[in-house]
């Protein structure tokens, strides 16, 4: 009798072992992907430039990848569960515009323009970002775009100080190819290499 009242308890031990939780799926890691190819710089190498980190507040200091919907409540930023960036965004931001504006100017750390001065050399101006928004919107559950804003400040440096040589806001929205993760990176990525170029152009009228 003992034999037949453990035998369902132990068939309903092995059905409760099958039935555990799998283990949870690992977050895809995106980044920016390499460069976009550009043709050779022709003019002069410019002047060299200080970058500094990339100014960021709030869940934009996490590699969170963002979205809102604005069909619903636009005013709330949204992570997505099973995907983020491999670093902050600043940091991704920061990378890409060291390659684009490095192509005709040496682009400097601000421990490297720290050195150079320590050198008596002459310091390079600074240009400082604000990344302001950095996400992904949909306008309709199959319809989005990726939006970037940021805020760049060319400053000089002198004997006293910092002088402001210019600001401007920058505003950039690309199409997703798919309102999903992959969809949002792609977007976020074509408005960053947009912003770089137009940070860029920018700067050369300076």
């Amino acid at each position: 009798m003992r034999r037949r009242t453990l035998l369902p308890s132990i068939a309903l031990l092995l059905a409760g072992c099958s039935a555990l939780p799998s283990k949870p799926a690992r977050p895809a890691l995106y980044d920016f992907g390499p460069e976009p190819s550009a043709a050779s710089a022709t003019a002069p190498a410019r002047p060299a430039l200080v970058l500094p980190e990339v100014e960021t507040s709030g869940i934009l200091e996490t590699p969170a990848l963002l979205y809102r919907l604005g069909y619903d409540d636009p005013n709330e930023l949204r992570p997505y569960a099973y995907a983020r960036w491999s670093a902050p965004p600043g940091q991704l931001l920061r990378q890409r515009l060291r390659d684009v504006l490095g192509r005709d100017r040496p682009v400097l750390d601000a421990s490297a323009a720290a050195a150079l001065a320590r050198r008596g050399g002459s310091p390079p101006p600074v240009l400082r970002v604000e990344l302001e928004e950095f996400s992904q919107l949909f306008e309709s559950p199959t319809a989005s775009q990726g939006v970037l804003r940021l805020r760049c400040t060319l400053l000089e440096n002198t004997g006293g100080g910092e002088r402001l040589v210019a600001q401007r806001r920058f505003s950039v929205q690309r199409p997703a190819t798919s309102a999903d993760a992959p969809g949002g990176v792609r977007a976020l990525a074509a408005a960053t290499d947009a912003a770089a170029e137009d940070i860029a152009a920018w700067l050369q009228q300076r």
